[in-house]
């Protein structure tokens, strides 16, 4: 393959990732848009409706130990699309559920469906980029899990304007994600050709099995730290996306319709955070991309108690600093998620994302009952910006610690094993 072609087609598998898993959080960050029809249709209490959260983050998370492992093994491209298809169908089996217990365990087990797509996704584009362009492309990635957020808030806005009742909320939106992963499932390959023809002529590279990959990613200490601060980097995201809507909504969102508005500039900030970061990661930080985490958790900690203290019906000032915290506190992600082929080598690329974003989704998990308790119990959605605050400057503050670790020693394998 020639440089230009394969420079073409490592961008066209770059986007065509990146199309999918645009529309993969249209089932997923639609249960908060439904949050309030469903409290009131089926008398659930917000502690409850935590705890249906909390199934589906910790089924994510489950998701993701299993699934990161399998995408070191197995084709990427075909997990991401069993996901797809698999969430969508448990998404239409909920619209037509009327018992908060089989919604929890339906929502549970399409975290487990929705897991299947990061990470996959993750070692799909590590195969096709070198480490010098790393943070760019994971950047890329990272805005359209961005973007995706944004694309259900206003898919969700607009239904609700409409007068739909939230049981269309699981319908409707995931019949975009059925056309973006059918799109993926024809275009897209797991690597370069030459890389598979490579892999044809070796027979006799030893190929490390599930446990050795699990040992090996948590040997690495620094590695371990890194995640353990994703970790409240996910539940200071989580709880902005799940709890802003009904923060915002509030029990006559009608009569204040601009209220609604400023909610999508959370996610729209988080798309561009995302690849701003991704970019600023490779070019003005020169790859400390701890560096660039610390100073983009730090500022979404000052930016969360600014929200808190500026009452909800000033608009103008609330977007900004609703477009100015999704921003910060989304934007590291995409500096997080190249450590892990920059800690354990690029031949664990699957396993090290999967065990970070289970890390992540672990924290949010317990995030998400514990916001909806303090809800409950204050009557006031406003104290969860001081939840998010504490969260961001607890990763802002582990992660410096890590940078001021020493250096991870990563796995010098041959090229043919990083690309396996």
């Amino acid at each position: 393959m020639n440089n230009e072609k394969a420079i073409s087609q490592k961008w066209k598998m770059l986007l065509v990732t990146m199309l999918c898993y645009l529309f993969f959080y249209t089932g997923r960050h639609n249960f908060g848009w439904a949050v309030k029809g469903m409290v009131a249709s089926l008398n659930i209490p917000y502690s409850t409706i935590g705890w249906i959260s909390f199934c589906m983050l910790i089924g994510y998370a489950i998701g993701q130990f299993i699934n990161g492992n399998l995408a070191d093994r197995l084709s990427p491209k075909l997990m991401v699309v069993s996901g797809a298809y698999l969430s969508i169908l448990t998404n239409i089996a909920i619209s037509f559920s009327n018992s908060a217990v089989v919604i929890m365990i339906l929502w549970g087990l399409n975290g487990f469906f929705q897991s299947m797509a990061w990470a996959p996704g993750a070692k799909l584009i590590n195969n096709w980029w070198d480490e010098h362009e790393r943070g760019k492309a994971f950047g890329f990635y990272t805005m359209a899990a961005g973007l995706s957020s944004a694309v259900t808030y206003l898919i969700s806005i607009i239904l609700l304007q409409q007068g739909i009742e939230w049981r269309m909320l699981f319908r409707l939106p995931v019949l975009l994600l059925l056309v973006s992963a059918t799109i993926f499932l024809i275009i897209a390959k797991d690597q370069p050709e030459e890389a598979v023809d490579e892999n044809k002529q070796v027979t006799d590279t030893p190929q490390a099995d599930w446990l050795d990959r699990y040992i090996e990613a948590f040997k690495n200490r620094k590695f371990l730290f890194t995640s353990l601060a994703f970790g409240f980097e996910s539940m200071a995201r989580y709880g902005l996306i799940f709890w802003v809507p009904v923060h915002f909504l509030g029990k006559n969102w009608k009569d204040n319709p601009g209220n609604i508005w400023v909610t999508f500039l959370l996610p729209i900030g988080m798309g561009i955070g995302a690849l701003c970061f991704g970019i600023l990661s490779d070019t003005l930080f020169k790859g400390n991309r701890l560096k660039a985490i610390v100073v983009g958790m730090s500022a979404s900690a000052v930016l969360s108690l600014l929200i808190f203290f500026v009452p909800s019906h000033q608009l103008v000032l609330s977007g900004i600093l609703m477009l100015l915290t999704g921003f910060f506190v989304y934007g590291p992600q995409a500096c997080f998620w190249p450590l892990s082929p920059d800690m354990l080598g690029s031949r664990l690329t699957g396993t090290g994302v999967g065990i970070m974003n289970m890390c992540g989704y672990l924290f949010a998990a317990v995030g998400e009952p514990f916001l909806g308790y303090v809800i409950d119990i204050t009557g006031d959605s406003n104290n969860i910006f001081i939840v998010t605050a504490l969260a961001c400057l607890l990763s802002a503050t582990i992660t410096f610690f890590v940078s001021r670790m020493g250096k991870s020693i990563v796995s010098k394998q041959p090229k043919i094993m990083e690309t396996a």
